[in-house]
């Protein structure tokens, strides 16, 4: 879809992935089955593709991208481009100079598929035919609608409810691909109807997503795919920040701060890692995430659920609980309850700082990047851009000319009417 010169394929695009596990300030916590019950880590061996599994218990610092899906990346598009925000840095006006890694240019709209293809690619080597798995702006499951499209494979994609509703754009978009979307709390699970059973109105949450699409997989013998969270996952995404990485050498620049939105983990974890690990020079890292899904505020650091029912195993992760429902905000993919273990122990240790802005802030910022930069964001990475304006102030007060690359994670096309939506509830009186 983007004729790349081979060239600078071999030099931009890894041939590997990058594995932070072994560069971690202290070791990770394993996960750990509750107590008095069956073995939630046995269950992962019949819903996890073998491969996908392997990796996720890894330790070895790379790992090689199979021939396929090195090829499958160079056909979405990849090494994605790597911008210097000019007009942004004009508007501002403060000592410093702005990149942004730009995964929006992806054909599904975000950073999501580079873990999607390579999850459906396994799932297809194993001669699976059929996954399934959730989504909350829906940009995890229009990577996976895409990249199951690209291996034949059949998906069933829960939707979060709220994002089922706000968002019919990212639904159609699934739906072209091939995908089945399902609202969630759905009749299709025992998990959905409990959920509505005890409150019809339920907006739902990825949590309760995450437990319907395992369920179904596990009642149908299908295979589930995850967006975000598990080791593999943030390190199928480290092709963004490997890129970067030698996008910023060519350009002769090295980052001061490197920022990018939070949900569950993946996008920061796949743009922030290899600098974090591989680069001995002191920057600093800003994970920004949504207010009103306080989890770095306040979430607790301990063992939880990934999902809500509690059919995976237990994490260490900062969490807001399991059982937290977070209110409809058009940001969807932030509204996860957790926070991926290997993301949570670099925020206890220090190595991570967090902001968390509000809608309203971040409507504001989004506006501000489209009419310099020309792009609309998404919601979730209107958080990054607004991180960024606030740096910029606080450059232009303290001095000190800084350099700052933050992952547009993708873009807000199908956000229009959301947005649309926004402007009318904070215009005002």
């Amino acid at each position: 879809m983007v004729n790349v010169p081979k060239k600078y394929l071999d030099e931009v695009l890894p041939n590997c992935w990058y594995n932070i596990v072994p560069d971690l300030p202290r070791p990770l916590p394993p996960p750990m089955d509750p107590p008095e019950a069956s073995s939630r880590i046995e269950l992962l061996k019949r819903i996890l593709p073998r491969e996908l599994l392997k990796q996720e218990f890894t330790v070895e610092r790379f790992v090689k991208i199979p021939d396929e899906v090195r090829e499958k990346y160079e056909v979405l598009g990849r090494p994605t481009p790597l911008y210097r925000a000019r007009a942004l840095e004009n508007l501002l006006d403060a000592p410093i100079k702005i990149f942004f890694k730009f995964e929006g240019a992806l054909p599904s709209g975000s950073h999501k598929v580079n873990t999607a293809v390579a999850q459906a690619f396994y799932a297809h080597a194993e001669g699976v035919g059929h996954v399934t798995t959730e989504t909350g702006a829906g940009q995890w499951g229009a990577a996976v609608a895409l990249a199951s499209a690209l291996y034949n494979l059949r998906a069933t994609i829960f939707m979060v409810r709220a994002s089922y509703d706000q968002k019919p754009g990212r639904r159609a978009l699934m739906e072209f691909y091939g995908a089945e979307v399902v609202p969630s709390p759905s009749r299709l699970t025992r998990t959905g109807v409990e959920v509505l059973t005890k409150n019809p109105e339920h907006p739902g949450s990825l949590g309760v997503a995450i437990s319907e699409a395992i369920e179904y997989a596990l009642d149908n013998d299908f295979r589930y795919v995850m967006g975000s969270v598990l080791n593999a996952v943030l390190m199928h995404q480290s092709v963004i920040g490997l890129e970067a990485m030698r996008q910023l050498e060519v350009m002769g620049e090295e980052p001061d701060v490197l920022v990018a939105c939070v949900g569950g983990g993946s996008n920061f974890g796949g743009f922030a890692y290899p600098f974090i690990g591989l680069k001995k020079r002191k920057m600093e890292f800003v994970a920004a995430g949504a207010a009103e899904v306080p989890k770095f505020s306040r979430g607790e650091y301990k063992y939880d659920f990934p999902d809500a029912e509690g059919v995976l195993p237990m994490l260490k992760m900062i969490t807001l609980g399991r059982d937290f429902v977070p209110p409809p905000i058009y940001s969807g993919g932030l509204r996860y309850h957790g926070l991926a273990p290997s993301l949570s122990l670099l925020v206890a240790s220090g190595v991570v700082k967090w902001v968390e802005y509000g809608e309203r802030e971040v409507l504001e910022a989004a506006r501000i990047f489209a009419k310099t930069q020309g792009i609309i964001p998404a919601p979730e990475s209107a958080h990054a851009i607004r991180a960024i304006i606030d740096l910029a102030r606080r450059a232009k007060d303290n001095g000190g000319r800084k350099v700052i690359i933050f992952n547009l994670s993708g873009h807000g096309l199908l956000d229009i009417e959301n947005y649309r939506e926004m402007m009318t509830k904070y215009r005002g009186p």
